[in-house]
Formats: structure tokens, C-alpha cells, sequence
């Protein structure tokens, strides 16, 4: 780590040294947890395109699907080191590195992904921004996941008492965690890359994730219902190490960070377009159901919101008042 850091520190002295030199060739590395299919990938191959026309091929970026880096917080916890690049990650998982980002995953926060797309490239998007560069993590954008939704082997969800009692895989945060007790269920957190196997075996009943993970890590040919809760929604930040960022030239930063920003529109749009095609896809493969009525399922989580408020601050009402 120590050799590589010196090797970007001497080529960044020497564009300063020399400002009339062509800039030297970065090569970095993105990690994420989609499938090669998945619109975290497809995203990041026209981000990964966009970069490289714009510096006329000096900045590369290789990507590397399916978690081939390691998993989300090995990633996370790489990049405040410096030892990993880029990662494109969730909300969910930075909160657990940043106890602010919780409030960004609270049940039933964002009305639709308009609401989310106002708030995340306003003054929201860069509270949060100055928050994980608190921790060593530059966003370079705030792409999208969509809303997630309750899949489960037992029964479709119509009412919050059918989520009494059920064993729900939950990604490892206070307010996932918090929020699934407020509705009945028994939260089991665990990694992402072991939910199929944990559904397969039984170890939960169901677990909760946006349309396109459910399609595209097959968690279908384990599981028998897909019930449309809205419950909560996946900002998907776009992550650089502050220590590689910070290594960079101006110019390559302003790069980075305007098309990730650009690309954020891109992926709002992609999931938007894609969800209802894959949801009719899983209609031949699941039993499918919206839920009737979601005010009871936001009543019962609203101590959840009690405890956010003095925890977070006026972030979180902030963010319910964006229009």
C-alpha cells in the first residue's frame, strides 16, 4: 500500500512540476455485489466508457462484478484505507460505517424516485457527501437501487400482521433491523452473498431487496412470494478512497466526479424502465402481490422515526420536506 501511495504521490508532484505534460495513466479498480447483468453493472460499464473518452484514455477503470473483490464492507473498509479504489455500494452498508447515513434508509422516507433525485443532488446529497469524507469515502454519486420490496416462503405479505413472527434476512443496520422488529418480523442479519443459500436452507423465511436482485441472483427458485412493500429505498453511492481521490490530479477529480454525477440520472432511469419488465418476469416465476393498504405497515414504524430524530437531527425531517 505504502509503495503504491508514493508511486501516485511522485506522478501527481510531477503534473504540478510540469503542468504543460500529458497527465499520466490512472488504472483503477471498481467493485460491487451485482451480477454482470445487473444495473449496477450496466451503469458502471457506461460510467467506466464516459470516463475514459472524457480524459482521452487516461483514466481506465476496471470492473469487477459479483463481489470478485470481496464483499460490500471488505470494500467499504478497503477504500477508507486506501487499499481499495472504488466501490459502488448502498446506503444500508455505508450506515454501518457512518451512523448518519442511517437516516437515509429510515421506512417509508422517500415518496417515489422523484423525491429521492431532488433530495440526493440537492443540499441533501452533499450533507451526506461531507459526511463520508468524514470517514476516507468520496461520492461520486448517488446512483440508484430502487425501492425494496418482501420476498418469503410462507405466505404473501398483504397486512403488517403477516410479517409476525417471520424470520427476515436483513442487511446488518440499526435502522433495517429496528424497522422489521417495529413490523412483527424477527430480523436476522447476514451478507449479502449468503442470502440464497440462508433461503434455501431455511435459516429465514424471506428476506426484503429492490425488483432486480430478486431476478437476478434467483432468489425466485427459493422462495414463493414477492410482495410489493415499498418499505424502504436503496440510494446506491458511487465510492472512491479519499486517499486515491486525494492522489489524483484536478483535473482527473472534476472527471470522476461530473460524469458519476451524470450517470446518476442514467441509473434512476434504468431501474425506473427496467423494474416493470423484470416484475412481470417474475410473475411466471413467483406469486406477486401489492400490498392494499401501506399506512398501517408506516404507522407501526413510527417509533422508529422517534428514535431517528434524536439520533440524526434535522436531517431527517429535511429530507420528508423536499419537494
Amino acid at each position: 500500500m505504502k509503495a503504491r501511495l508514493c508511486l501516485l504521490s511522485l506522478a501527481l508532484c510531477a503534473v504540478l512540476l510540469f503542468p504543460g505534460a500529458a497527465l499520466a495513466k490512472v488504472s483503477l479498480k471498481l467493485g460491487h455485489t451485482g451480477s454482470p447483468t445487473h444495473h449496477y453493472h450496466l451503469t458502471s460499464e457506461q460510467y467506466a466508457k464516459a470516463v475514459s473518452e472524457r480524459s482521452n484514455g487516461e483514466i481506465e477503470i476496471k470492473l469487477f462484478p459479483s463481489d470478485q473483490l470481496g464483499n460490500q464492507r471488505q470494500l467499504v473498509e478497503g477504500a477508507q484505507l486506501g487499499t481499495v479504489d472504488m466501490v459502488l455500494t448502498s446506503d444500508q452498508q455505508l450506515s454501518s460505517f457512518m451512523d448518519s447515513f442511517g437516516a437515509l434508509i429510515l421506512p417509508y422516507l422517500f415518496r417515489d424516485v422523484d423525491h429521492v433525485a431532488k433530495a440526493m443532488d440537492g443540499e441533501v446529497g452533499a450533507y451526506f457527501s461531507k459526511e463520508a469524507e468524514k470517514k476516507g469515502i468520496v461520492i461520486l454519486g448517488w446512483w440508484e437501487n430502487g425501492f425494496r420490496h418482501v420476498s418469503n416462503s410462507k405466505l404473501p405479505i398483504v397486512k403488517v400482521e403477516d410479517l409476525q413472527g417471520m424470520k427476515m434476512r436483513t442487511p446488518n443496520s440499526e435502522i433495517s433491523l429496528e424497522t422489521f422488529k417495529a413490523l412483527g418480523a424477527l430480523p436476522t442479519p447476514m451478507g449479502f452473498g449468503e442470502i440464497y443459500s440462508a433461503l434455501q436452507l431455511g435459516t429465514v423465511d424471506g428476506q426484503e431487496n429492490p425488483v432486480s436482485h430478486i431476478l437476478t441472483q434467483k432468489w425466485y427458485e427459493v422462495q414463493k412470494y414477492f410482495s410489493l412493500t415499498y418499505h424502504q429505498h436503496s440510494v446506491e453511492p458511487l465510492c472512491i478512497s479519499k486517499v486515491i481521490f486525494d492522489s489524483l490530479s484536478p483535473e482527473h477529480q472534476k472527471i470522476l466526479l461530473e460524469e458519476g454525477r451524470n450517470m446518476a440520472a442514467v441509473s434512476r432511469k434504468m431501474v425506473m424502465d427496467d423494474e416493470q419488465k423484470q416484475l412481470e418476469e417474475l410473475k411466471t416465476k413467483m406469486e406477486v402481490n401489492e400490498v392494499p393498504d401501506l399506512k398501517p405497515f408506516q404507522d407501526a414504524v413510527q417509533p422508529v422515526y422517534e428514535k431517528a430524530r434524536q439520533q440524526f437531527g434535522p436531517i431527517v425531517d429535511q429530507i420528508l420536506a423536499v419537494q
